[in-house]
């Protein structure tokens, strides 16, 4: 029984949060990954940005960065980069591509995921206006109201419509942020008042107003962007027509970013993770003010990569995909040298809660007692197959294998249960199987070249070749003696196969036995048995060919000469077949290792 070595480390990382970077304080335990916000980095783009409703519209600066005050000199409108409205977030979602995969390796779509419409809590776009410092932030809708929650309704209040005019300061503008618009299902809202500017001299103005004009411009069904655009070019007075709405001040809550990261538990019925209809993160109390934004992530069978999602050219990414298969987590580390060494630590934890996971589905298998005739699961873990694009193009995508003591099946995702266990990608029979390649893809060991191993399986249709990239040479060396050793396994269970063909216009049966080599008997017209004709051992054999068609060639160097057996269908089961065979007495003898 292996003896697993844990490992806790704790640190800062960046997390890539909606097309930027949000530092986080990372905590590794022996079974959970915590990430627990503290604040922005400077993103791609060097664009900084404040970790606060104010200062987060879907990844994008609020127009407190350098250079988007009109108020200070050396500083310029809203860039374009404020105005983009992206619905990306920082986990990843599959996307659909040839085949069955979806992810390449060092192939990059211009985005940092998909979108994940609905799954995401949000609280309405904010965009400043005068704050200290800043000019007219993005009208870009990052936070608007929970998909499915009813609109906020302007007819609901009793407040009544006032009319309140405000004189722009010659530096600070109008002094007020708003969010909002009619994309977010939402009046137009005040929801920050900077104090000592023009808003805040008027008097007049609450959070929690919602703005109906501007100079009689009606905002009543106003976009986000249109409202920003109609306080943009409102002039020194502005005129403002408002109403106070009291029922969105939850509205104006510090959203929790981290914590509704849509991610799969470990599986359903875990008592640890019952998380929300939307997200499927792990419960969290957003009432209590000491709350943090934190995400606890369950460690067991997710997959750790670097490079096969993302391009990484600095070496500092890590890629922590979910065991369903529908998310990543892209961690950044400050070098290379910490991403080593926070990769190792993260991986090594991964492989020491493998037992239980195999566990878990031999016992739904059946396969628990030693008498059972349910498949009993040996090995399963995450690879990256390679897969073939138009053009000659590759790809890498992630797929879960699983080697039971007969078959190889693959899965986009982990087994949990007997329905999803039912229903694999492909199997194929470890028989009809050999591995032809371990090591580096480059063929020669190198620095960053991916390690990968190949089979070829032999089929009625012919040669089906895979090719699998593992991320450490400890999964290289496990995967490539699982399935040596899961061939050579099932020769010993499997003992004898046989099929029908025909020799010389003669129906017979061609049965090879794992210990008594070859047999030919006649084909019987009933199920009495047939009188045999040849019988060889494998030491006999003097040379075997196939057509890749439907014959096979057997040459035993006896009076009868070489043997041509028409099997009626593709011959490269059988030929996979007798190398196993081969394979597994040779090694038995002691004659391979």
């Amino acid at each position: 029984m292996a003896v697993w070595t844990r490992a806790d480390k704790n640190g800062q990382l960046d997390l890539l949060l909606r097309d930027r970077w949000i530092r986080v304080a990372a905590e590794l335990t022996r079974e959970t990954l915590t990430l627990t916000a503290e604040a922005e980095v400077s993103g791609q783009g060097g664009n900084h940005w404040d970790y606060s409703p104010a200062g987060l519209r879907n990844g994008m600066s609020n127009g407190n960065d350098p250079g988007s005050s009109p108020g200070n000199p050396g500083r310029g409108a809203a860039s374009g980069q404020d105005q983009l409205q992206n619905q990306n977030h920082g986990v990843r979602g599959r996307s659909s591509s040839p085949g069955r995969g979806s992810v390449s390796r060092g192939q990059y779509d211009g985005n940092y995921g998909v979108n994940s419409s609905g799954k995401y809590p949000v609280n309405g776009a904010n965009s400043d206006f005068g704050s200290p410092g800043s000019g007219y932030g993005s009208p870009g809708s990052s936070f608007g109201s929970r998909q499915g929650d009813p609109p906020v309704s302007l007819d609901g209040s009793s407040e009544a419509v006032r009319k309140v005019r405000v004189v722009k300061q010659e530096s600070g503008g109008l002094g007020i942020s708003i969010k909002g618009g009619r994309e977010n299902r939402m009046p137009i809202l005040i929801s920050k008042i900077f104090p000592g500017l023009a808003a805040d001299q008027s008097r007049a103005l609450r959070v929690g107003d919602a703005i109906l004009s501007v100079n009689g411009n009606d905002l009543r069904e106003a976009t986000h962007d249109m409202a920003v655009q109609a306080l943009k070019k409102a002039g020194k007075e502005v005129t403002l027509e408002v109403k106070y709405i009291r029922e969105v001040s939850p509205l104006f809550k510090k959203p929790s970013l981290v914590a509704d990261l849509p991610w799969d538990g470990v599986r359903p019925q875990s008592p640890s993770y019952s998380g929300s209809e939307d997200s499927g993160s792990p419960k969290h109390s957003s009432s209590s003010s000491t709350s943090k934004d934190r995400k606890v992530i369950s460690l067991k069978m997710c997959f750790i990569s670097r490079n096969l999602t993302m391009p990484d050219l600095e070496n500092r990414l890590l890629e922590l995909h979910s065991p369903d298969g529908q998310h990543t987590v892209v961690l950044r580390c400050k070098d290379g040298a910490t991403a080593n060494s926070w990769f190792t630590a993260i991986h090594t934890n991964i492989a020491a809660l493998l037992p239980q996971t195999l566990a878990h589905i031999n016992a739904y298998l059946g396969a628990s007692s030693a008498a059972s005739t349910h498949p009993h699961l040996k090995h399963i873990g995450w690879l990256a197959e390679q897969i073939q694009l138009e053009g000659g193009r590759q790809q890498f995508r992630p797929v879960v294998m699983a080697l039971t003591e007969k078959d190889i099946l693959l899965f986009e995702s982990v087994p949990w249960s007997r329905e999803s266990w039912s229903t694999p990608l492909l199997t194929h029979p470890l028989l009809a199987t050999r591995l032809v390649h371990s090591g580096s893809a480059r063929g020669s060991p190198s620095h960053g070249s991916d390690l990968v191993f190949a089979t070829r399986t032999g089929t009625g249709r012919g040669i089906e070749s895979h090719v699998f990239r593992v991320e450490t040479h400890w999964d290289l060396s496990t995967w490539t003696r699982a399935l040596v050793q899961g061939v050579h396994a099932a020769a010993d269970i499997i003992k004898e196969v046989s099929i029908g063909c025909t020799l010389n216009r003669q129906e017979v049966r061609l049965t090879l036995h794992y210990e008594k080599g070859f047999t030919v008997t006649r084909e019987p017209a009933d199920q009495t048995g047939g009188a045999v004709l040849f019988r060889y051992p494998y030491e006999k054999l003097k040379m075997s060919a196939d057509d890749g068609i439907r014959n096979l060639y057997l040459d035993f160097d006896g009076p009868e000469g070489e043997m041509v057996f028409d099997l009626h269908s593709g011959p490269k089961p059988v030929v996979f077949v007798l190398h196993s065979f081969l394979s597994a007495k040779l090694t038995r003898m002691g004659l391979l290792t």
